[in-house]
C-alpha cells in the first residue's frame, strides 16, 4: 500500500472511531440498544465492544451499485475452481456463491451447487424485511419519510404472535442507563423499526413473529394502519383460517416475484413462532438457494429491492453491531464491515447422538454476507452465500473457517478471468 493510501486509510478510521456506526444512529431510528452500544463502546455500559469492522459512520453504511442493473453474471470456471478448493468435507454437503465486486464494472462469480435447495432457517427473515418495506412503499410510494414515520412511530406490543424464542434481545433504557438481556414476553412494547432490528439483529423468532404480523396488518389495513390492539386481536380471532393464508401468500409470497426473484428458490412460507403458525396457517415450504440469496443481496446493492430507500434501510439493518456469529466471527473479518445475517436447523436421530450444530440426520446452516474490508478503505468487496449440510460438525465453526479462508483468497490479487 503506498503512503497517500495509508495516510487516507488511517484518516477514514479516525473518522469512523470518531463517529461511530452504531454511534451515531440511535438519533435518526430510535433504536435503544444503538445507544447502549455506544456506551459500551466508551466503557459506560457492561456490554461487548465492537470490532472495528462495526464502526463506520451511518452515512457511510450505503449501496455501492446505485445505478447497475446487471443480474448475477454466469460462474467463471477458474473462480469457482478456487472457490471450491476451499470446502472442507463431501462437495455435496454446500451450496455457495461468491461474487467478487472489487471492480463492479467487471463482477467475477463462482458457484457450486448454486440451485441446492433447502430450508435455510433464520436467513428467511430477509424476506420478512422485504416484505414490510414492500407493504410500506406500496402505502406510500412517493413518500419516504412517511414510511419512516411508520417504522419509528407505530408502537407494537407482543402478544401469542411472540410465543416463544430462547434468543435474548436488548432492553436498554437511555434514561436510567440500564441494560437487560432476555427473552421477548407478551406485554413487551418497542417501535416496529425495534422490532425489525431486532429480528434480524439478534435474530429474534420473537421479533419475527410480531414483525410478520404487522406486514400482514400494513397490507390488510392500509391507511387506516396500524388499529387498536382490540381491533388486531378481533382480526386474527375472527378471519376465516384461509383468508389469513390468503393475505399471508398477498403478504410474504408477492414481493418476491415482484422484485424480480424466483418464488421456486426463495419463499418464507411460515411463522417463526409456534403461536403465529397456528393462528396463521402457511402455505407449504420455507427454503431458498444460494444462487437466489445472491441475487436478492445484489438488488439491496443495486437499490432494486423494492426501491433505492427500501435497499439502503434493509443493508443498514443487516450490518452487524450485535455479537458476530457463525461466519461473521471470522478472525480475518474483524476490520471488515460485514452485513450479515445466519440461520440453522439440526436434527440427531436419537438423545445423546449428537449436539447443537453437530445433526447427524441433518445440520442445516446458511449464510449471507456483504463483506467490505478493511472497513476503512474497502479494497475487497464481495457477497458470499451459503447453505450447508454438513453432518456431524460443529457447522458454526465451520462457516467460520470458510469466513477466514475466503478471505484470505479475495485479499489475494485476481487472477486473470477464464477465457
Amino acid at each position: 500500500m503506498t503512503l497517500a493510501r495509508l495516510a487516507a486509510a488511517a484518516l477514514a478510521t479516525a473518522a469512523a472511531l470518531a463517529h461511530a456506526y452504531p454511534l451515531d444512529a440511535y438519533e435518526s431510528t430510535g433504536i435503544r440498544r444503538l445507544e447502549g452500544l455506544r456506551l459500551a463502546n466508551e466503557g459506560k455500559v457492561r456490554d461487548v465492544k465492537q470490532p472495528p469492522g462495526a464502526m463506520l459512520p451511518l452515512a457511510d453504511v450505503d449501496l455501492r451499485l446505485v445505478g447497475k442493473t446487471w443480474d448475477l453474471p454466469a460462474p467463471d470456471p477458474q473462480f469457482t475452481r478456487q472457490v471450491q478448493a476451499l470446502l472442507d468435507g463431501g462437495m455435496d454437503q454446500y451450496g455457495l456463491g461468491v461474487l467478487d465486486l472489487a471492480d463492479p464494472d467487471h463482477p467475477r462469480y463462482a458457484e457450486h451447487r448454486g440451485d441446492h435447495k433447502q430450508n435455510v432457517g433464520s436467513v428467511g427473515k430477509i424476506a420478512v424485511a422485504l416484505a414490510l418495506f414492500q407493504a410500506l412503499a406500496d402505502l406510500h410510494p412517493n413518500d419516504t419519510a412517511a414510511r419512516m414515520k411508520l417504522l419509528q412511530s407505530t408502537t407494537v406490543t407482543a402478544d401469542g404472535f411472540s410465543q416463544w424464542d430462547h434468543h435474548t434481545v436488548r432492553f436498554y433504557d437511555p434514561a436510567t442507563k440500564k441494560l437487560v438481556r432476555r427473552t421477548i414476553q407478551p406485554g413487551d412494547r418497542a417501535s416496529l423499526l425495534e422490532y425489525v432490528d431486532w429480528m434480524l439483529s439478534p435474530s429474534s423468532n420473537s421479533a419475527a413473529g410480531m414483525v410478520m404480523r404487522e406486514a400482514m396488518l400494513v397490507r390488510q389495513y392500509g391507511t387506516a394502519y396500524p388499529p387498536p390492539e382490540p381491533e388486531i386481536k378481533r382480526f386474527f380471532a375472527e378471519t376465516p383460517k384461509k383468508d389469513l393464508t390468503a393475505l399471508f401468500e398477498r403478504t410474504f409470497f408477492e414481493p418476491i416475484t415482484r422484485n424480480g426473484l424466483d418464488l421456486d428458490q426463495l419463499r418464507q412460507a411460515s411463522f417463526f413462532t409456534a403461536t403465529g403458525k397456528r393462528l396463521v396457517p402457511g402455505p407449504g415450504e420455507s427454503y431458498g438457494t444460494a444462487r437466489e440469496l445472491m441475487r436478492y443481496l445484489l438488488r439491496v446493492e443495486q437499490g432494486r429491492l423494492v426501491d433505492e430507500w427500501s435497499s439502503r434501510e434493509i443493508k443498514r439493518l443487516l450490518y452487524v453491531t450485535e455479537r458476530r456469529i457463525r461466519y461473521a466471527s471470522s478472525p480475518a473479518l474483524a476490520n471488515a464491515a460485514v452485513y450479515f445475517k445466519s440461520g440453522s436447523l439440526w436434527k440427531c436421530s436419537r438423545p445423546g447422538a449428537c449436539g447443537e450444530y453437530r445433526g447427524d440426520v441433518e445440520n442445516y446452516m446458511n449464510s449471507i454476507a456483504i463483506v467490505e474490508a478493511p472497513a476503512a478503505t474497502r479494497e475487497q468487496y464481495y457477497m458470499v452465500t451459503l447453505v450447508t449440510n454438513v453432518l456431524r460438525k460443529n457447522s458454526a465453526a465451520e462457516h467460520q473457517g470458510l469466513g477466514t479462508r475466503i478471505q484470505k483468497l479475495m485479499a489475494q490479487p485476481p487472477r486473470p478471468l477464464a477465457k
